[in-house]
């Protein structure tokens, strides 16, 4: 997302994206939730989800609309006109990915979304990541539950020290004793 400067070649689809800035990148299409909620305090939770949508755009034109947030996460409804830095840890998290999803990205890269959740709220969000996936939205997902990520994804890789130690289907990573006991403690 252009926060970190990328040691080589960085595409999406086909535009060489190492070294454009933050919006730059948000504005071709691909969303980013961070692992610690970002929020904008000081704004309501409904003046946060308009900060996700992109120059130019109205609520709705895209996949997601304010609507949509709202059927998705109830609380964000009975929210919306609350100082976002009073919703709960999960309700942040909420508040994040469906900031994100207002800017209609076609990618989204989503880091450790139910890190820190109630199992309540961590089923929640992985019904939402079923969801992004069905409204045709590619997801990065980064996350430890791995039953999570092997219930939505299509490709696998797992990495240890640094290195991709593991790629291939989730199938094919259930069928791996060996990567799962070293790698993931299973």
């Amino acid at each position: 997302m252009g926060e970190v400067k990328p040691q080589g070649s960085v595409k999406f689809r086909g535009t060489e994206i190492a070294g454009m800035k933050a919006y730059e990148i948000a504005n071709l299409g691909i969303g980013y939730v961070p692992e610690n909620r970002d929020i904008f305090p000081g704004l309501t939770t409904r003046q946060n989800l308009i900060l996700g949508l992109k120059p130019g755009q109205k609520d709705g034109q895209g996949r997601w609309s304010m609507e949509d947030m709202f059927n998705i996460f109830e609380n964000l409804r009975t929210r919306a006109d609350v100082e976002a830095t009073v919703l709960s840890g999960g309700e942040q998290q909420m508040l994040t990915i469906c900031r994100t999803l207002m800017g209609d990205p076609d990618l989204i890269m989503i880091d450790e979304p139910t890190e820190g959740l109630s199992p309540q709220m961590v089923q929640r969000v992985a019904d939402l990541l079923k969801e992004i996936a069905n409204r045709g939205v590619a997801t990065l997902l980064v996350e430890q539950k791995l039953s999570i990520a092997m219930n939505i994804a299509h490709r696998v890789y797992v990495m240890g020290h640094g290195q991709v130690v593991f790629e291939g289907t989730p199938d094919e990573l259930r069928r791996r004793d060996d990567v799962r006991k070293e790698w993931l403690e299973i």
